[in-house]
């Protein structure tokens, strides 16, 4: 589920494992792409959030609605993905983005997936390569998709499971409470919903601490619930993936995505919000 930037570095030329980079920027959409082109890991390919990890929009589905199965799937056989790859994900800013692309392969059924632990900024504090260079195009791979449906949960059934504190929201405590709104039109939380602010797993390097603190804390905040039945949201399905990655990394697996979350949950003016 997490891969040491040492031992991505030696399948760097395993035509075994394959690399994508997710960076990107909920302010500016082209950001990770401009900084791919700049410089990237020899051999990874650009995975655009808007697009390769995102679905069609329409406007009461949220900012990030999940990619139809299907597609996601092709996107992987396009860069060469099998039932066999190892594939590592990785970003800049602790992991939100490439645990979105990790939460993906696996609700359509793959399990060789792992997240590069503290990014490209460790890669890079490490002195590790990077490249501007284009990555070589590989033989389409042969991966279908098998989307099990059971690792996310509907608007419809988010009001009863946040009225028994099973939703975690992954936003900012500001954003939870309601104080303030910079991407979405209204500002507050699902009521019932409790707070987990994403960026707490992370250690200074952006590395995921360890699993022993974040399954202490987590059992704390669910207080004595299920964590099988607890189901993450954000702003859009985004970071609340770094919440599920952290909860799987601390052996509390099982837990859902809300995929539409806050965006969606206000195009409903009849769902109601909480603040404060």
């Amino acid at each position: 589920m997490l891969i040491a930037t040492e031992v991505l570095q030696r399948h760097l030329s395993d035509p075994r494992w394959i690399v994508f980079d997710c960076r990107h920027d909920l302010m500016d959409h082209a950001r990770g792409a401009r900084l791919y082109a700049e410089n990237h890991m020899p051999g990874a390919f650009f995975a655009p959030v808007e697009t390769a990890l995102s679905g069609a929009k329409t406007g009461t589905n949220g900012r990030h609605p999940l990619p139809l199965p299907d597609d996601f799937a092709d996107f992987l056989r396009r860069h060469g993905v099998t039932a066999d790859t190892q594939i590592v994900a990785y970003d800049d800013v602790g992991g939100q983005y490439a645990a979105r692309l990790w939460w993906l392969a696996r609700w359509i059924g793959l399990r060789r997936v792992a997240v590069l632990d503290g990014g490209l900024p460790k890669w890079l504090a490490e002195g590790r390569p990077v490249t501007p260079e284009p990555s070589a195009v590989r033989a389409p791979g042969n991966v279908t998709a098998q989307a099990d449906m059971g690792l996310v949960r509907p608007a419809a059934e988010v009001a009863a499971l946040a009225g028994r504190g099973l939703v975690i929201d992954a936003r900012a405590p500001e954003r939870y409470r309601g104080e303030t709104e910079p991407i979405d039109r209204v500002a507050g939380r699902i009521p019932g919903a409790v707070n987990r602010f994403f960026k707490l797993n992370l250690n200074a390097d952006l590395t995921l601490r360890p699993a022993e603190e974040l399954r202490a804390e987590f059992v704390r905040l669910l207080a004595g619930r299920d964590p099988a039945e607890a189901v993450h949201q954000c702003g859009s399905g985004i970071t609340a993936c770094a919440n599920l990655l952290a909860m799987e990394h601390a052996g509390l697996g099982g837990s859902r995505l809300y995929p539409g979350s806050w965006s969606e949950w206000i195009a409903d003016p009849a769902r109601p919000v909480a603040r404060g």
